[in-house]
């Protein structure tokens, strides 16, 4: 039977497929207001459900200070992750955002019918492609309850500045942490979801 995701989609924040997830992470200095900048990580593997390699690629567009990725298929029709501005936000969220792109081309959303904004439909698509990220980090990564926080204290962080209210953000951090605690490993995760949707590959 395949796996269930948590979607809480009447509160879930709309982010919508073509942006993935976007995260605010200029975090100003109290003393110096300066803006902390850091490290790229670098991405994670990532293969499509029809067995196609995702590429990363770097981009400084984007709205200055907002850490962004995008799930989409380049110009020559090849599945991509564009990462925009990643030096915005902490190693941790980088390396969530990656995954929870990547999540969009393993459960094959990119190749499906977008659904409009804001539908449970859409809200669905985000908090499954949450669900494998965070569950990506805790079994390749080794991402223990301190991991899980420091990504939970980013998200807390960034959607506050971007102006998401309380009850959305504590429902995705909800979310999260239930998939984290209770979900086995990404892998069965991502073919339960394929199943539903009638994409496994033979």
């Amino acid at each position: 039977m395949a796996p269930q995701c948590r979607a809480h989609s009447y509160i879930l924040p709309a982010i919508g497929l073509a942006l993935g997830i976007v995260f605010s992470t200029a975090v100003m200095a109290q003393d110096a207001q300066t803006v902390t900048t850091y490290d790229v990580v670098t991405p994670p593997s990532c293969t499509n459900n029809k067995g196609e390699t995702v590429r990363f690629i770097d981009s400084s567009g984007g709205r200055s200070g907002l850490a962004a990725g995008m799930a989409n298929r380049d110009s020559s029709g090849k599945p991509v992750v564009f990462r925009s501005n990643y030096t915005a936000t902490p190693p941790e969220f980088q390396s969530f955002i990656d995954r929870h792109e990547c999540a969009h081309h393993q459960t094959g959303d990119v190749d499906r019918p977008h659904p409009p904004r804001n539908s449970p439909e859409h809200l669905m698509n985000e908090s499954i492609s949450d669900c494998v990220a965070i569950l990506r980090l805790r079994d390749e990564e080794g991402y223990d309850q301190a991991g899980f926080d420091r990504v939970s204290a980013a998200m807390r962080n960034d959607m506050a500045k971007i102006g998401f209210p309380e009850i959305s953000i504590s429902s995705r951090i909800s979310n999260i942490d239930n998939c984290f605690t209770e979900y086995g490993a990404p892998q069965e995760f991502v073919i339960g979801i394929l199943k539903q949707r009638g994409l496994l590959q033979p």
